[in-house]
């Protein structure tokens, strides 16, 4: 008899959390989203909030798995590098993402072009040839794949610095940066190529450019080079 009326409690526990008015899931609040669009998260969320327990219909907030559904978020969504998603009893989901921001446009021959983001990651296809970025080509033998870490922090960090003191110290702007496996090179708006080692310090090689820009080649005399080798 204990039993029984032990497990008649049990049941009826289980019955009120999953079947409840009160914890039946009704608001869905996102954030975020830039270029996500929140009703394709709206779609992930409904097919993993709706469920059938035996002939019944529930909105269970129990009944939500959480890291399942950020698993589907970041497979579906290349965008998206982080996801927050939260309860909040007794009838709400949160859902907080963070979307890649694009820093250059990564491109090897025999494949489309994509965003690249600060991590060294490429998340999205690039349509057309005017994204206002400036563009990475890899020469290299690597495969690479969507959400890929395709160019190594450090390697990025020295393009990052090439790209804003060439800039910023020489007026000298980059159009192309090429990555070889032994060097780099850089394409410039004003027709002069500049090669760089990647497995030298990136900082002391434009610092060498600097000086000789400033000692050797002064300003009217760059428009005769076809190329500097800082190797």
């Amino acid at each position: 008899m204990t039993s029984v009326f032990f497990l008649i409690i049990i049941g009826a526990f289980v019955y009120f959390f999953v079947f409840a008015e009160i914890f039946q899931i009704k608001i869905i609040q996102i954030s975020g989203t830039e270029k996500v669009q929140k009703g394709d998260l709206e779609t992930i969320l409904g097919e993993n909030i709706d469920r059938k327990i035996f002939i019944f219909s529930t909105k269970s907030i129990f009944l939500i798995n959480l890291s399942d559904v950020t698993k589907t978020i970041l497979e579906k969504f290349p965008q998206i590098y982080q996801v927050h998603l939260k309860r909040e009893f007794p009838d709400a989901l949160t859902l907080g993402i963070q979307e890649r921001k694009p820093l250059y446009v990564f491109c090897k021959d025999s494949t489309p072009c994509f965003y690249l983001d600060e991590k060294g990651v490429i998340f999205e296809e690039v349509f057309g040839t005017e994204a206002p970025f400036l563009k990475i080509k890899d020469i290299r033998t690597q495969e690479i794949k969507l959400r890929g870490n395709v160019v190594k922090e450090e390697l990025l960090n020295g393009i990052k610095e090439i790209d804003g003191k060439l800039k910023e110290k020489t007026e000298i702007s980059p159009e192309e940066i090429v990555l070889f496996e032994q060097k780099i090179e850089v394409q410039t708006v004003q027709d002069l190529k500049i090669f760089f080692n990647p497995k030298e310090n990136i900082s002391k090689q434009i610092q060498k450019l600097i000086l000789t820009l400033e000692n050797e080649i002064p300003q009217e005399k760059r428009g005769n080079l076809d190329y500097i080798d800082l190797r």
